[in-house]
C-alpha cells in the first residue's frame, strides 16, 4: 500500500514540475491569472479535479 501512495506522490510531483520546467514564463502568467479568480471559482475547479481523480481511480482500480 505505501508503495502505491509513494508512487502516486512521485507521479504528482513529476507532473507538477513539467509546466514550470518547460515554460517558466507561461507558468508565471498562469499563476498571475489564477490570482484573479474568485475563491469560489477555485473551489469549484478543485472539487471537479478531486471528483474526476476519484472517478478515474475507481475506474482504473
Amino acid at each position: 500500500m505505501w508503495v502505491d501512495v509513494l508512487t502516486a506522490i512521485s507521479l504528482f510531483l513529476v507532473l507538477e514540475g513539467l509546466f514550470p520546467f518547460l515554460n517558466p514564463n507561461g507558468f508565471k502568467r498562469s499563476m498571475a491569472q489564477i490570482l484573479q479568480i474568485p475563491d469560489m471559482g477555485l473551489r469549484l475547479v478543485g472539487f471537479a479535479s478531486m471528483a474526476l481523480g476519484a472517478l478515474l481511480l475507481y475506474v482504473v482500480r
